[in-house]
């Protein structure tokens, strides 16, 4: 029997429950790492050979599984524990079942798929079914605030990896991902010079009027026909209404199509210069996730699955995101990488987050199809 047949979407949806009432803000670590200890003892029960890295900076700790048995190139699956959601969510967003959508905080974005590639994984395992390559299985607990203490680790596994396949949650039809934009994230400071605003307002220079400046000429960068896009939020400035402001800032997204636009535009925002006299105006930050473009093996990646999906009976379009994840890093090494492999949905990041729940099974068949067909 091929692996995972035999199994419900009602009994996977059973299971996941466990991992959506554990709320795992990134900014909390022991949250995080409670589930991280969940998940841990169910790989280790299934035999798995595990490295559990330390969390540092304030996150939590990063969670290696692997089949055992001779070293080589794995298939690595690749997913994150933390959610956007601050601790209370639950109480006025709980889990419920509402026809064919279960809704919870974090469970399209993505704990659905991160349960999925654990799933299957320990089935693997339990099952003692023979793979063609080793599969590793590594789940992170920062990718939500841009992977800052997980990067390393990801790449460190992707460069013994002959492919990567993301359990982000799939897109509009079930879409996987063959492409993603760079991402960039930047914070603005300006620092001006209070005074009254009403005696002696001509001896001030506000940072307030200097980052709407900014703004503009941010904002005059985007160039959505050619893919960029440029977003300053949040926005701060100013004390009171009488002082002209000393102190402004704000945060800054950039999404590029391609490595050259992401150089060029870091550059252009690093060296942002004041237009109003008396300010001084600070930018740090650089790209954050490197452009994730479809290769050649990507596209062949694709067909594979395409196919696997076929014969399971299920439709599997591809697109580009311009939202980026952790296949970002992968597939700039040049790993052939397919994403979006987790359940479709919807509502990443939104009080009516959802997974379509009936489709746990036959996503969890395609990430095991992969795995057996793996060269």
């Amino acid at each position: 029997m091929p692996l995972t047949q035999a199994v419900s979407s009602a009994s996977l949806l059973e299971e996941l429950v466990d991992w959506v009432r554990l709320e795992t803000p990134t900014s909390d670590a022991a949250a995080v790492n409670r589930l991280v200890d969940l998940v841990e003892r169910g790989l280790s029960a299934a035999g798995a050979v595990l490295r559990r890295t330390p969390g540092h900076d304030g996150f939590g700790d990063t969670l290696l599984a692997r089949t055992p048995g001779p070293a080589g190139r794995s298939v690595l699956l690749l997913g994150h524990l933390d959610t956007v959601w601050n601790h209370g969510t639950l109480a006025s967003m709980p889990f419920r079942i509402e026809g064919e959508r279960a809704h919870g905080p974090g469970i399209y974005d993505m704990k659905a798929g991160s349960f999925l590639g654990f799933y299957v994984l320990c089935s693997i395992l339990r099952e003692h079914m023979p793979m063609p390559r080793p599969v590793a299985l590594l789940l992170t607990p920062d990718e939500e605030v841009g992977s800052p203490t997980s990067r390393t680790l990801i790449e460190e596994a992707a460069a013994h990896a002959a492919m990567v396949l993301v359990l982000e949650p799939a897109g509009a039809g079930g879409a996987c991902v063959t492409a993603r934009k760079g991402v960039g994230r930047f914070v603005l400071s300006i620092t001006g010079r209070a005074a009254h605003a009403g005696g002696a307002f001509e001896e001030g220079a506000s940072a307030v009027v200097e980052l709407a400046e900014q703004i503009r000429r941010l904002s005059a960068l985007v160039n959505v026909p050619a893919g960029v896009t440029l977003n300053v939020a949040p926005i701060w400035g100013g004390t009171r209404p009488n002082v002209v402001a000393a102190e402004a800032g704000g945060e800054i997204d950039l999404r590029v199509p391609d490595a050259a636009a992401g150089l060029t535009l870091e550059r252009t925002i690093l060296g942002l210069t004041p237009a109003t006299r008396g300010c001084i105006v600070t930018v740090r930050g650089g790209m954050n996730r490197p452009p994730f473009a479809e290769t050649p093996a990507i596209s062949r990646l694709y067909a594979k699955a395409r196919k696997i999906a076929e014969d399971i009976g299920m439709a599997l379009p591809k697109q580009h995101r311009g939202g980026g994840s952790d296949g970002n890093f992968t597939a700039a090494m040049g790993v052939p990488t397919l994403d979006g492999l987790g359940c479709p949905g919807g509502g990443a990041h939104a009080d009516h987050e959802y997974i379509l729940w009936r489709e746990l099974a036959p996503r969890a068949r395609l990430l095991a199809g992969l795995l057996e067909a793996a060269e």
